[in-house]
């Protein structure tokens, strides 16, 4: 009885550790140089799958560019704000699109941070992830990919949402960098004290085994 209290002691505080981590966020920057003073647009989605989905919010954080965005914007569903300023997401509906006219300069930088359940504790019984695609046109209709070699989508990266919580980068654009931000890989401090306390728990029931086979072996 007394191991199965500390099996389920360690299954817990690790599954509280990953689910206090820090949201996942990538570091994104696109070399726009070849087509700057193109007056084009810009686009972001964020959207679940076909079947199942759990809930998992996006945001946009940090935008900065040589370039001029030129409102006014279209956000069709789950999409609140407006850039410069931070954009959510969140993939409660079937379309969460953000798309707005941009006159390109030699940069573009932004940032995309992840969170929520499907991340960080997937529930096991969904069967879609999401999928986070950002695209760039040299047209304001949003008709004529640039600095991509997707040229059904128009997609310069995609941004999959596993079913295990994992994060998988589809790259398109070679002018296109995506880096996960340092922080993301760092846990939060309290995360660090769960994990301490469930590997000496881990040590405790090692050593209850061990003393339960002596026992066994005496005469």
């Amino acid at each position: 009885m007394r191991q199965h209290s500390l099996w389920f002691s360690i299954v817990f505080l690790c599954g509280a550790s990953a689910a206090s981590a820090d949201p996942i966020t990538y570091d994104v920057t696109v070399n726009t140089s070849s087509i700057s003073g193109t007056m084009g647009s810009l686009d972001f989605n964020f959207n679940p799958g076909p079947l199942v989905t759990e809930l998992a919010t996006l945001q946009i954080l940090n935008f900065a560019s040589t370039g001029t965005l030129n409102p006014p914007a279209f956000p069709t569903g789950d999409v609140t704000g407006a850039l410069p300023a931070t954009l959510t997401f969140d993939n409660g509906t079937g379309f969460n699109d953000y798309f707005e006219g941009f006159t390109f300069g030699t940069s573009l930088l932004f940032d995309v941070s992840l969170y929520g359940p499907a991340l960080s504790s997937p529930d096991g019984v969904s069967t879609s992830g999401s999928t986070f695609a950002f695209s760039m046109f040299s047209d304001a209709a949003g008709t004529m990919p640039v600095l991509t070699s997707d040229t059904t989508d128009g997609f310069a990266f995609t941004l999959g949402v596993n079913l295990d919580g994992t994060t998988t980068v589809s790259k398109f654009s070679s002018q296109t960098s995506v880096m996960p931000a340092a922080s993301s890989s760092v846990p939060e401090p309290g995360s660090f004290a769960l994990l301490g306390t469930a590997i000496a728990l881990m040590g405790a029931l090692l050593w209850f085994k061990r003393r339960a086979r002596e026992a066994q072996s005496l005469p």
